[in-house]
């Protein structure tokens, strides 16, 4: 799966998956819809956002979680 949105470079945000190069992790932002902010909010509290962001970064968390695998212990 290719991502045109998901960034990592080692010199923005210590390589953490990023927004378009920008300094907003892709953890921030899905933790932001965790917390029940809308994709409206989201959008204006950072302008330089686009909806087409928020799209990838939950295809980028879906694809991460279905190749993980977690074993818990008993």
């Amino acid at each position: 799966m290719k991502f045109e949105r998901i960034t990592v470079d080692p010199n923005v945000c210590t390589g953490k998956p990023c927004i378009r190069g920008l300094r907003f992790p892709v953890s921030r932002l899905l933790g932001l819809l965790a917390s029940g902010e809308t994709k409206e909010t989201i959008l204006k509290a950072y302008p330089y956002l686009e909806a087409e962001d928020i799209d990838e970064t939950l295809r980028f968390a879906a694809f991460l979680a279905e190749e993980e695998t977690v074993e818990f212990s008993r």
